[in-house]
């Protein structure tokens, strides 16, 4: 899987890069069918929200995008990757059924 994260608006350190490895680790399950996922972090410029798109771009072809907002990005992270795993399960099953 290749993976790409950038950040708008706000700096992806080393502390959140590792913070966001840690937690794709429970997507090892899709190493066979998960081409690309790409990661974008948007801190909004009015209050202190982050919004937070990931785009899943399975090896079939299709491309699934994930968003998520919240307040601290770390939380955001976590949900993020809950909804990641969420949506490339329920593909798997949807590719396997055919």
């Amino acid at each position: 899987m290749n993976l790409n994260v950038r950040g708008i608006r706000c700096s992806v350190d080393q502390e959140t890069t590792d913070f966001l490895n840690k937690k794709l680790q429970k997507l090892d399950f899709t190493e066979d069918y998960l081409q690309d996922l790409d990661i974008v972090l948007k801190k909004e410029t009015s209050g202190q929200a982050y919004h937070l798109d990931a785009q899943l771009h399975f090896r079939w072809g299709t491309v699934k995008q994930v968003s998520y907002d919240s307040y601290e990005l770390l939380e955001g992270i976590e949900m993020l990757v809950d909804k990641i795993e969420s949506v490339a399960r329920k593909e798997k099953s949807k590719v396997i059924e055919k």
